[in-house]
C-alpha cells in the first residue's frame, strides 16, 4: 500500500462519541485511505503520533468569518487562529449576517450590513454563486449560511416595517435561489437590524424554503436576557410551524437577573426535542460575548440605516431618549447595556481609534454612554464590543448538554478580538475536558465533530473514516489549552502538533503552511 500520508501510533478518536482506540491512519489523494495496522505501508510522508490523539478536523458551528480571507496578510495571525487550534471548517454567515445576496432594490444596503459587523474588509455579492467564486485563500474549509438579514436588506432596507406580499416572496425566492447554490442553511439575528423588524410569521415564510433540504433554520434569537425563555420558545415555533430543523446560536442566559436560567431554557428545549422536533444549539466556553457596540442601542435608533442612526446620535433629544430606555427598558427589547453595564462593556475594534482597544466604557470618559455615543457616531458604527454578561455555571450546563455543539462566535478583526477566535476548542479539550472533566474527551470530539457536520449536511467531512475528506488533527491530550486572552487575544494553543486539511499538512508544530481551504 502506497500512501500520501501515515499517522502511526496514535490513539483515534472518530467523532462518533466511541472511545479511544490505537490506529495508524492513512491518507491518499486528499480522502482516508485506511485504518488500522500500517507499519508496513510505504508513504511520502510519516508522521509518529504515539501519545497523541488523532481526531476529525475540528467544525466550528458559528463564526463570522465570512471575507477573512480577504483581510492582509499583516494580519495572518488573525486570519490562521482558527486554523492553528484544529478547525478546518467554519460555519459561516450567521447572526443573519452573509455577503450575499446583494440583489435587490436595496442591493447596498447588504454592504452597509456587512460593514457595520466588519468595517473596511466588508463587501456583498449578488448571490452565492458570486462569492464562492470570488473567495480565495482560505485558510480553512468554509461552509456559508444564508442570511435573513442581508436579504432583508436586499429588499427593504432597514426599515422598522413588515414586507408585503410581494417584498415577502422576492425575499423567498432569495433564500430558495441561495439554497440551491449551496448554503447550508438560513440564519436570522434578530437583535440587529435589520432582522430585529422581522415578526415570526415573517421568519416561518422564508424558513419555508429550508423544506425538503434537511439544512437548518439557525438563530440569534430575539433576546438572551430578560426574555430568554420566550425567545426559545419562538424560535422553536419557526421550526415547527415551517416543518424545518432549528438550531440556536451561542446559547445563553445573559445578565445577573438571568444567571441560572439554562437550566429551565434547555428544559424547554428538551421538551421540543422529546416532541420529536429536530432542535441543537451551539455555545462558547467563555463567559463574555462579543458583538457590534451599537447594537446595544434600541430598535428605534437603528432604524432606517447607519446613516439614520449616526444622525440620531447627533441629536441632544434622541440620546436622552436612549438613555432612558437603557434605564427603564423597552417591552420585547434586549437591553444589552443593561446586562453588561458600562463597566462590562469592551472595545474590541475599532480601526479608526485603535488606542481604545481594550478598554472598558467605564475608561472612555466620564460619562460612559455620552463617550460611547461618539464612538459610535464618529465611527459610524464600526466598533465591535466585548461584553461580560455570562455566569460560568450556565456555560458549562450548555456545554455538557447533549444537543449542544461548539462555535466560537468568532469575529476575525485586527484589534483586540474576543480571545475565543483563538482558543475556544483548545480551551473546551484542555479546560472543559481535562481540567474540569464537563464532558470526557470523546463527546466532546463528537460536539467538535460530527454533529456539526451532520447539522450542517456536510457529509464527507466529521468522522473519521475511510472514505472521508483527510481533515484532521493530532493534539497532544496531556498538554492541549488554550493561551489566548482578553489582554492578549491571539496568543496560540499549545498541544496541537498537526493540523491536515483537504489531504494536505497545513500545521505542523504551530507553524503555518500555504492555504488549502475550499468553499463547500
Amino acid at each position: 500500500m502506497s500512501l500520501d500520508l501515515r499517522i502511526l501510533g496514535g490513539s483515534v478518536i472518530d467523532g462518533t462519541g466511541m472511545p479511544a482506540r490505537r490506529a495508524d491512519v492513512g491518507v491518499r489523494d486528499g480522502r482516508i485511505d485506511a485504518i488500522g495496522d500500517l507499519r508496513a505501508a510505504t508513504a511520502r510522508e510519516t508522521i509518529d503520533a504515539t501519545d497523541h490523539v488523532v481526531a476529525p478536523g475540528f467544525i466550528d458551528s458559528h463564526t463570522h468569518g465570512d471575507v477573512a480571507w480577504s483581510l492582509p496578510d499583516e494580519h495572518l495571525d488573525v486570519k490562521t487562529a482558527e486554523l492553528r487550534q484544529g478547525v478546518t471548517t467554519e460555519v459561516t454567515g450567521n447572526c443573519g449576517f452573509s455577503p450575499f445576496p446583494a440583489d435587490g432594490p436595496h442591493a447596498d444596503q447588504v454592504t452597509a450590513l456587512m460593514g457595520a459587523l466588519l468595517g473596511s474588509a466588508a463587501t456583498a455579492w449578488p448571490d452565492l454563486a458570486a462569492y464562492r467564486g470570488s473567495a480565495t485563500g482560505m485558510y480553512a474549509n468554509i461552509a456559508p449560511l444564508v442570511g435573513h438579514g442581508s436579504i432583508r436588506a436586499a429588499i427593504l432596507g432597514f426599515g422598522d416595517r413588515a414586507p408585503d406580499a410581494a417584498e415577502l416572496r422576492a425575499m423567498i425566492g432569495l433564500a430558495e435561489r441561495a439554497l440551491a447554490q449551496g448554503a447550508v442553511g438560513i440564519s436570522s439575528g434578530l437583535v440587529y437590524a435589520p432582522g430585529l423588524y422581522s415578526r415570526t410569521d415573517e421568519l416561518i415564510a422564508v424558513a419555508r424554503a429550508l423544506r425538503g433540504t434537511g439544512r437548518p433554520y439557525v438563530t440569534h434569537m430575539r433576546g438572551e436576557t430578560d426574555m430568554v425563555a420566550d425567545s426559545v420558545r419562538e424560535a422553536i415555533q419557526i421550526g415547527r410551524d415551517a416543518g424545518v430543523p432549528v438550531h440556536i446560536s451561542h446559547h445563553k442566559t445573559s445578565g445577573k437577573e438571568n444567571w441560572g436560567r439554562t437550566a429551565e431554557t434547555l428544559a424547554i428545549i428538551d421538551a421540543a426535542r422529546a416532541e420529536g422536533l429536530d432542535v441543537t444549539i451551539d455555545v462558547y466556553p467563555y463567559t463574555a460575548g462579543s458583538t457590534l457596540l451599537h447594537s446595544i442601542l434600541p430598535p428605534w435608533a437603528l432604524a432606517d440605516g447607519i446613516e439614520a442612526m449616526v444622525a440620531r446620535l447627533g441629536d441632544r433629544a434622541a440620546r436622552d431618549r436612549i438613555s432612558r430606555d437603557f434605564r427603564d427598558g423597552l417591552p420585547g427589547w434586549q437591553n444589552q447595556q443593561r446586562a453588561a453595564g458600562w463597566e462590562g462593556i469592551v472595545i474590541a475594534s475599532c480601526a479608526g481609534r485603535p488606542q481604545l482597544e481594550g478598554r472598558r466604557a467605564t475608561e472612555l470618559g466620564p460619562d460612559p454612554a455620552e463617550a460611547v455615543f461618539d464612538l459610535i457616531e464618529t465611527e459610524r458604527g464600526r466598533v465591535t464590543m466585548i461584553a461580560h454578561t455570562m455566569r460560568e455555571d450556565d456555560v458549562e450546563r450548555v456545554i455538557a448538554h447533549s444537543a449542544s455543539m461548539i462555535g466560537s462566535d468568532a469575529i476575525p478583526l485586527p484589534g483586540k478580538p474576543h480571545p475565543r477566535l483563538a482558543g475556544t476548542f483548545v480551551r473546551i479539550l484542555g479546560h472543559y475536558v481535562r481540567e474540569r472533566g464537563i464532558v470526557d474527551l470523546p463527546t466532546a470530539m463528537r460536539k467538535m465533530t460530527a454533529l456539526p457536520a451532520a447539522r450542517f449536511g456536510l457529509m464527507d467531512r466529521g468522522l473519521l473514516e475511510r472514505g472521508k475528506i483527510a481533515d484532521l488533527v493530532v493534539f497532544d491530550p496531556a498538554t492541549v489549552l488554550d493561551r489566548a486572552t482578553y489582554d492578549q487575544p491571539l496568543l496560540a494553543p499549545v498541544g496541537v502538533r498537526l493540523v491536515v486539511l483537504n489531504g494536505q499538512v497545513v500545521v505542523r508544530a504551530g507553524n503555518v503552511a500555504e492555504p488549502n481551504g475550499a468553499m463547500l
